[in-house]
Order: C-alpha cells, then structure tokens, then sequence
C-alpha cells in the first residue's frame, strides 16, 4: 500500500511538472536568464509549490506519521557546512548549465528524451561517486 502511495505522489509530482512547463529545460534556462529575455514562470511555480507543500510541511511535523501509518523523519539539521555549500554548488551549476533537475530528469527520462537520460545517467554517476567517498571517510 505505501509503494502505491508513493506511486501516486510521484505521478502527481511528475504530472504538475509537465503541465508547469518545468520538463521543459529551454524554460528553465528562460528563468536563470536574467540578462536575456527572462520568463518568470518558473517563480510563480516556485512560489504556489511553497504554498502547498509549507501548511503540509507543518501538518505532518505535527501528526508524526503518514496516513498510511508509517513514521515520517523530517530533517532537523539547520547546520550551514561545507558539505551543503559545496553540493549546492554543484546542484546549481548542473541546474543552471542543463536547465534540469533531479524531478524533471525523471520525466523526461519516463519520455524517453536522450538529454534528460544522458543528465540522469550523470546524476547517478555523481551519487555512486559520493557514495563510495562515503564509504572511504568512514571509520
């Protein structure tokens, strides 16, 4: 049942992501295009995704498990580090230089695009190799 739920949640994610245009990296290029012929679009996404996900944000902090019954674990970290910089770093200029994200990789992956499929084949390239510098920092 939580595999279906999260199914769902995903679907529904994915689905506002095309209707958004955000699939779409010449958008988002158009967003970060600050000197060119910017489209705001991107931050009215932005902003109407803060207005629905902070009151659910805040209701499961509250309720401390999903409806399906599962505990839920939000971060509690607020700490500013190297390792947070140095990642949204690399996150932004993936960003910035594709036009896509992990979210919209997916999709255009499900739409079988070769640029988002080559993005998310690097995407998990960099994960296997966090994970195994990882693996080699600890004790």
């Amino acid at each position: 049942m939580q595999a279906l739920g999260a199914f769902l949640a995903a679907l529904l994610f994915g689905l506002g992501l095309i209707v958004s245009g955000m699939s779409n990296p010449a958008k988002v290029i158009g967003f970060l295009d600050l000197a060119g012929h910017w489209d705001p679009s991107l931050a009215f996404v932005m902003l109407g995704a803060i207005g629905v996900a902070a009151p659910a944000f805040a209701w499961a902090r509250r309720r401390g498990h999903t409806l399906q019954g599962a505990t839920i674990t939000l971060p509690d970290t607020r700490q500013v580090d190297r390792r947070l910089i140095l990642g949204s770093l690399l996150f932004g200029i993936g960003w910035g230089l594709a036009g896509i994200c992990p979210g919209p990789a997916l999709v255009l992956v499900g739409a079988l695009n070769v640029k988002g499929i080559l993005f998310a084949a690097a995407m998990l390239a960099g994960m296997l190799v966090f994970a195994q510098l990882q693996r080699k920092q600890a004790p």
